[in-house]
Protein backbone atom coordinates (compact mmCIF):
# COMPACT_ATOMS: atom_id res chain seq x y z
CA UNK A 1 0.00 0.00 0.00
CA UNK A 2 3.14 2.57 1.42
CA UNK A 3 4.60 1.45 -2.46
CA UNK A 4 0.90 2.10 -4.41
CA UNK A 5 1.24 5.93 -2.48
CA UNK A 6 4.75 6.41 -3.23
CA UNK A 7 4.46 5.37 -7.06
CA UNK A 8 1.18 7.57 -7.62
CA UNK A 9 3.31 10.57 -5.48
CA UNK A 10 6.21 10.40 -7.38
CA UNK A 11 3.67 10.46 -11.06
CA UNK A 12 1.79 12.83 -9.27
CA UNK A 13 4.87 14.91 -8.76
CA UNK A 14 6.43 13.78 -12.14
CA UNK A 15 3.16 15.43 -14.05
CA UNK A 16 3.38 18.45 -11.85
CA UNK A 17 7.17 18.96 -12.51
CA UNK A 18 5.90 18.61 -16.39
CA UNK A 19 3.06 20.80 -16.73
CA UNK A 20 5.01 23.27 -14.52
CA UNK A 21 7.87 23.34 -17.57
CA UNK A 22 5.85 23.23 -20.15
CA UNK A 23 3.85 26.23 -18.65
CA UNK A 24 7.18 28.30 -18.20
CA UNK A 25 8.45 26.72 -21.49
CA UNK A 26 5.52 27.89 -23.69
CA UNK A 27 5.40 31.27 -21.82
CA UNK A 28 8.36 32.25 -21.91
CA UNK A 29 9.77 35.08 -25.28
CA UNK A 30 11.79 32.46 -28.02
CA UNK A 31 14.81 34.80 -29.55
CA UNK A 32 14.13 35.60 -32.92
CA UNK A 33 16.59 34.90 -35.19
CA UNK A 34 16.73 38.39 -36.73
CA UNK A 35 14.30 41.24 -36.28
CA UNK A 36 12.10 41.90 -37.95
CA UNK A 37 11.78 38.46 -38.90
CA UNK A 38 9.88 37.26 -42.13
CA UNK A 39 8.54 33.86 -42.66
CA UNK A 40 5.83 32.13 -44.99
CA UNK A 41 3.61 29.16 -44.25
CA UNK A 42 2.54 27.05 -47.59
CA UNK A 43 -0.88 26.27 -47.70
CA UNK A 44 -2.32 22.71 -46.87
CA UNK A 45 1.00 22.84 -44.35
CA UNK A 46 0.45 20.19 -41.21
CA UNK A 47 0.69 20.99 -37.90
CA UNK A 48 3.76 18.68 -37.58
CA UNK A 49 5.40 20.32 -41.00
CA UNK A 50 4.01 23.83 -39.90
CA UNK A 51 6.45 23.29 -36.27
CA UNK A 52 9.47 21.75 -37.70
CA UNK A 53 9.71 24.59 -40.03
CA UNK A 54 9.70 27.30 -37.29
CA UNK A 55 12.13 24.68 -35.35
CA UNK A 56 14.49 24.80 -38.91
CA UNK A 57 14.03 28.71 -39.16
CA UNK A 58 15.01 29.08 -35.60
CA UNK A 59 11.87 30.73 -34.14
CA UNK A 60 11.19 27.95 -31.93
CA UNK A 61 13.49 25.84 -30.08
CA UNK A 62 11.51 22.22 -30.48
CA UNK A 63 8.73 21.39 -32.58
CA UNK A 64 7.25 18.97 -29.63
CA UNK A 65 6.12 21.72 -27.41
CA UNK A 66 4.50 24.08 -29.80
CA UNK A 67 2.42 20.64 -31.25
CA UNK A 68 1.52 20.07 -27.89
CA UNK A 69 0.20 23.47 -26.83
CA UNK A 70 -1.64 23.68 -30.20
CA UNK A 71 -3.08 19.91 -29.48
CA UNK A 72 -4.05 20.54 -25.84
CA UNK A 73 -6.06 24.36 -27.04
CA UNK A 74 -7.31 22.36 -29.86
CA UNK A 75 -6.13 24.54 -32.70
CA UNK A 76 -4.40 21.81 -34.48
CA UNK A 77 -6.28 22.30 -37.84
CA UNK A 78 -6.51 26.64 -37.06
CA UNK A 79 -3.44 27.45 -38.34
CA UNK A 80 -3.59 29.67 -41.16
CA UNK A 81 -1.14 29.96 -44.41
CA UNK A 82 0.39 33.48 -45.18
CA UNK A 83 3.53 35.35 -45.33
CA UNK A 84 4.18 36.55 -41.89
CA UNK A 85 6.20 39.23 -39.79
CA UNK A 86 7.62 39.53 -36.38
CA UNK A 87 8.63 42.24 -34.67
CA UNK A 88 9.45 41.23 -31.30
CA UNK A 89 10.21 38.13 -29.13
CA UNK A 90 7.18 36.37 -28.52
CA UNK A 91 5.78 33.02 -26.16
CA UNK A 92 4.59 30.02 -28.42
CA UNK A 93 1.35 30.74 -27.25
CA UNK A 94 1.33 34.18 -28.39
CA UNK A 95 2.72 32.69 -31.66
CA UNK A 96 -0.10 30.26 -31.57
CA UNK A 97 -2.52 33.03 -30.95
CA UNK A 98 -0.68 34.52 -33.83
CA UNK A 99 -1.07 31.69 -36.21
CA UNK A 100 -4.26 31.18 -36.02
CA UNK A 101 -5.81 34.48 -35.93
CA UNK A 102 -3.85 34.69 -39.37
CA UNK A 103 -2.95 38.32 -39.15
CA UNK A 104 -0.46 37.82 -42.04
CA UNK A 105 1.38 40.52 -44.35
CA UNK A 106 -0.63 40.22 -47.87
CA UNK A 107 0.95 40.82 -51.08
CA UNK A 108 -1.47 42.47 -53.16
CA UNK A 109 -1.76 43.67 -56.91
CA UNK A 110 -4.25 46.21 -58.30
CA UNK A 111 -5.37 46.03 -61.63
CA UNK A 112 -7.37 48.84 -62.24
CA UNK A 113 -10.61 49.91 -64.46
CA UNK A 114 -9.31 50.72 -67.87
CA UNK A 115 -6.37 49.44 -68.10
CA UNK A 116 -4.96 47.65 -70.97
CA UNK A 117 -3.77 44.27 -70.43
CA UNK A 118 -0.54 46.07 -71.67
CA UNK A 119 -0.74 47.70 -68.73
CA UNK A 120 -1.57 45.02 -66.81
CA UNK A 121 1.40 42.68 -67.46
CA UNK A 122 3.77 45.78 -66.59
CA UNK A 123 2.28 45.70 -63.41
CA UNK A 124 2.80 42.46 -62.71
CA UNK A 125 6.47 42.01 -63.99
CA UNK A 126 7.32 44.66 -62.09
CA UNK A 127 5.85 43.19 -58.70
CA UNK A 128 8.89 42.38 -56.39
CA UNK A 129 7.08 39.76 -55.00
CA UNK A 130 5.40 37.85 -57.66
CA UNK A 131 7.47 34.68 -59.64
CA UNK A 132 7.75 35.75 -62.99
CA UNK A 133 7.13 32.96 -65.21
CA UNK A 134 5.26 34.48 -68.24
CA UNK A 135 7.22 37.44 -68.68
CA UNK A 136 9.07 36.98 -71.89
CA UNK A 137 5.75 34.99 -73.38
CA UNK A 138 3.37 36.25 -75.85
CA UNK A 139 -0.21 36.84 -75.04
CA UNK A 140 -1.33 33.81 -77.08
CA UNK A 141 1.05 31.99 -75.24
CA UNK A 142 -0.74 33.13 -71.84
CA UNK A 143 -4.07 32.73 -73.09
CA UNK A 144 -3.12 29.37 -73.67
CA UNK A 145 -1.62 28.37 -70.47
CA UNK A 146 -4.75 29.85 -68.39
CA UNK A 147 -7.00 27.89 -70.49
CA UNK A 148 -8.75 30.40 -72.88
CA UNK A 149 -10.79 29.84 -75.71
CA UNK A 150 -10.21 33.92 -76.70
CA UNK A 151 -7.55 34.53 -78.92
CA UNK A 152 -7.16 38.36 -77.86
CA UNK A 153 -6.45 39.03 -74.49
CA UNK A 154 -7.91 42.57 -73.91
CA UNK A 155 -10.57 43.22 -71.75
CA UNK A 156 -10.69 39.46 -69.96
CA UNK A 157 -9.40 39.84 -66.87
CA UNK A 158 -11.55 41.44 -64.31
CA UNK A 159 -10.08 44.74 -62.71
CA UNK A 160 -9.90 43.99 -58.87
CA UNK A 161 -7.36 43.30 -55.99
CA UNK A 162 -5.58 40.66 -55.45
CA UNK A 163 -3.84 38.99 -52.47
CA UNK A 164 -1.15 36.37 -52.72
CA UNK A 165 1.55 34.68 -51.02
CA UNK A 166 4.85 35.57 -52.14
CA UNK A 167 6.61 33.82 -54.30
CA UNK A 168 2.98 33.44 -56.09
CA UNK A 169 3.15 32.61 -59.85
CA UNK A 170 2.06 35.31 -62.18
CA UNK A 171 -0.13 32.84 -64.37
CA UNK A 172 -2.29 31.64 -61.10
CA UNK A 173 -3.23 35.52 -60.54
CA UNK A 174 -4.12 35.74 -64.36
CA UNK A 175 -5.99 32.87 -64.29
CA UNK A 176 -8.02 34.38 -61.09
CA UNK A 177 -8.51 37.46 -62.72
CA UNK A 178 -9.30 35.90 -66.04
CA UNK A 179 -12.18 33.03 -64.34
CA UNK A 180 -13.67 36.31 -62.13
CA UNK A 181 -14.38 38.19 -65.35
CA UNK A 182 -15.62 35.20 -67.08
CA UNK A 183 -17.68 34.63 -64.23
CA UNK A 184 -19.23 37.82 -63.52
CA UNK A 185 -19.92 38.71 -67.19
CA UNK A 186 -22.12 35.21 -66.90
CA UNK A 187 -24.10 36.00 -64.09
CA UNK A 188 -25.13 39.52 -65.68
CA UNK A 189 -25.54 38.58 -68.70
CA UNK A 190 -28.72 36.56 -67.90
CA UNK A 191 -30.12 39.27 -66.25
CA UNK A 192 -29.15 41.60 -69.39
CA UNK A 193 -32.65 44.08 -70.28
CA UNK A 194 -34.49 42.50 -73.00
CA UNK A 195 -33.82 43.40 -77.28
CA UNK A 196 -30.22 44.31 -76.55
CA UNK A 197 -28.62 45.10 -79.52
CA UNK A 198 -25.70 42.31 -78.54
CA UNK A 199 -26.05 38.71 -79.14
CA UNK A 200 -23.30 37.48 -77.27
CA UNK A 201 -21.03 37.92 -73.60
CA UNK A 202 -18.50 38.69 -75.17
CA UNK A 203 -19.75 41.52 -77.38
CA UNK A 204 -21.01 43.07 -74.33
CA UNK A 205 -17.73 43.07 -72.84
CA UNK A 206 -16.10 45.36 -75.66
CA UNK A 207 -18.71 47.97 -75.62
CA UNK A 208 -18.35 47.95 -71.87
CA UNK A 209 -14.65 48.75 -72.20
CA UNK A 210 -15.98 51.63 -74.64
CA UNK A 211 -18.02 52.76 -71.76
CA UNK A 212 -15.59 52.57 -69.13
CA UNK A 213 -13.15 54.88 -71.30
CA UNK A 214 -15.36 57.48 -72.12
CA UNK A 215 -16.88 57.72 -68.82
CA UNK A 216 -16.25 60.38 -67.05
CA UNK A 217 -18.80 60.99 -63.96
CA UNK A 218 -20.85 57.94 -62.87
CA UNK A 219 -24.25 59.23 -63.23
CA UNK A 220 -23.20 59.59 -66.83
CA UNK A 221 -22.52 55.78 -67.06
CA UNK A 222 -25.78 54.07 -68.01
CA UNK A 223 -26.45 56.84 -70.23
CA UNK A 224 -23.48 56.78 -72.38
CA UNK A 225 -24.19 52.95 -72.49
CA UNK A 226 -27.47 53.89 -73.83
CA UNK A 227 -26.42 56.18 -76.51
CA UNK A 228 -24.40 53.32 -77.91
CA UNK A 229 -27.40 51.60 -77.95
CA UNK A 230 -29.63 53.42 -79.88
CA UNK A 231 -26.49 53.52 -82.47
CA UNK A 232 -26.28 50.16 -83.21
CA UNK A 233 -29.51 50.04 -83.70
CA UNK A 234 -30.14 52.45 -86.22
CA UNK A 235 -27.13 51.22 -87.90
CA UNK A 236 -24.87 54.51 -87.29
CA UNK A 237 -21.29 53.90 -86.60
CA UNK A 238 -20.26 54.62 -82.17
CA UNK A 239 -17.47 57.41 -83.46
CA UNK A 240 -15.74 56.86 -80.58
CA UNK A 241 -12.69 58.52 -79.89
CA UNK A 242 -11.00 55.55 -77.31
CA UNK A 243 -11.27 52.72 -79.79
CA UNK A 244 -9.57 54.91 -82.57
CA UNK A 245 -7.02 55.70 -79.63
CA UNK A 246 -6.80 52.03 -79.13
CA UNK A 247 -5.84 51.60 -82.58
CA UNK A 248 -2.91 53.77 -83.30
CA UNK A 249 -1.47 52.02 -80.32
CA UNK A 250 2.11 53.66 -79.94
CA UNK A 251 1.34 55.59 -82.97
CA UNK A 252 -0.88 57.83 -80.40
CA UNK A 253 1.24 60.84 -79.27
CA UNK A 254 -1.56 62.50 -76.55
CA UNK A 255 -3.14 64.81 -79.50
CA UNK A 256 -6.05 62.90 -81.77
CA UNK A 257 -6.47 64.50 -85.12
CA UNK A 258 -8.41 64.68 -87.94
CA UNK A 259 -6.44 62.32 -90.18
CA UNK A 260 -6.38 59.61 -87.60
CA UNK A 261 -10.32 59.94 -87.20
CA UNK A 262 -10.20 59.47 -90.72
CA UNK A 263 -7.50 56.70 -91.51
CA UNK A 264 -9.41 53.50 -91.61
CA UNK A 265 -8.33 50.36 -89.19
CA UNK A 266 -9.84 48.07 -87.31
CA UNK A 267 -10.83 50.15 -84.21
CA UNK A 268 -11.55 52.86 -86.49
CA UNK A 269 -15.36 53.80 -85.00
CA UNK A 270 -15.65 56.49 -87.44
CA UNK A 271 -14.95 54.79 -90.46
CA UNK A 272 -16.69 51.42 -89.62
CA UNK A 273 -19.89 49.96 -88.24
CA UNK A 274 -20.29 48.38 -85.39
CA UNK A 275 -18.53 47.03 -82.66
CA UNK A 276 -14.52 46.66 -82.65
CA UNK A 277 -13.22 43.39 -82.89
CA UNK A 278 -11.92 43.13 -79.12
CA UNK A 279 -12.11 45.29 -76.10
CA UNK A 280 -9.97 47.80 -75.48
CA UNK A 281 -9.53 47.80 -72.18
CA UNK A 282 -10.57 46.38 -68.82
CA UNK A 283 -14.13 47.11 -67.96
CA UNK A 284 -15.05 47.71 -64.46
CA UNK A 285 -18.40 46.12 -62.90
CA UNK A 286 -19.91 49.40 -63.21
CA UNK A 287 -19.31 49.38 -67.16
CA UNK A 288 -21.22 45.68 -67.88
CA UNK A 289 -23.84 46.80 -65.59
CA UNK A 290 -24.44 49.74 -67.77
CA UNK A 291 -24.20 48.02 -70.55
CA UNK A 292 -26.74 45.21 -70.13
CA UNK A 293 -28.79 47.87 -68.32
CA UNK A 294 -27.94 51.24 -70.38
CA UNK A 295 -30.51 54.07 -69.87
CA UNK A 296 -33.48 54.44 -71.76
CA UNK A 297 -32.75 57.53 -73.32
CA UNK A 298 -33.28 59.52 -76.98
CA UNK A 299 -30.09 60.67 -76.99
CA UNK A 300 -27.84 60.05 -79.90
CA UNK A 301 -24.83 62.27 -79.20
CA UNK A 302 -22.85 63.06 -76.18
CA UNK A 303 -20.12 65.37 -75.91
CA UNK A 304 -17.55 66.16 -72.84
CA UNK A 305 -18.40 69.67 -70.44
CA UNK A 306 -14.44 69.63 -69.40
CA UNK A 307 -16.12 69.09 -65.66
CA UNK A 308 -16.19 65.25 -65.95
CA UNK A 309 -19.63 65.61 -67.23
CA UNK A 310 -20.97 65.10 -70.80
CA UNK A 311 -24.06 66.99 -72.39
CA UNK A 312 -26.63 64.57 -74.57
CA UNK A 313 -28.10 65.63 -77.17
CA UNK A 314 -30.70 63.50 -79.37
CA UNK A 315 -30.07 65.80 -82.71
CA UNK A 316 -26.89 66.51 -84.68
CA UNK A 317 -28.08 70.05 -84.47
CA UNK A 318 -28.02 70.38 -80.59
CA UNK A 319 -25.08 68.24 -80.53
CA UNK A 320 -22.98 70.52 -82.47
CA UNK A 321 -24.46 73.62 -80.20
CA UNK A 322 -23.33 71.67 -77.56
CA UNK A 323 -19.55 71.07 -79.07
CA UNK A 324 -19.90 74.52 -79.79
CA UNK A 325 -20.31 75.60 -76.39
CA UNK A 326 -18.33 73.15 -74.50
CA UNK A 327 -14.94 72.09 -76.80
CA UNK A 328 -14.60 75.33 -78.81
CA UNK A 329 -14.66 77.14 -75.29
CA UNK A 330 -12.40 75.01 -73.87
CA UNK A 331 -9.68 74.80 -76.76
CA UNK A 332 -6.51 76.60 -76.52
Amino acid sequence: MRTLKRLSFLILSAILLFLGYLHYHINADTQLPATPYEFSIEPGSSLKNIARQLVDEGVLPNAWSFILLSRLMGNESSLKAGDYILTSNLSQTALLEYLIKGDARRNEVKFLEGWTFLQLRQVLNEHPAIRHDTLHFSNQEVLQLIGASETAAEGLFFPDTYYFQKNSRDIDILRRAYHRMHDKLQAIWSTRAQSLPLTTPYEALILASIVEKETGLESDRTKIAGVFMNRLRLGMRLQTDPTVIYGLGEEFDGNLRKKDLRADHAYNTYTRSGLPPTPIAMPGLASILAVLNPAETDALYFVAKGNGESQFSATLAEHNRAVAKYQKRSAP
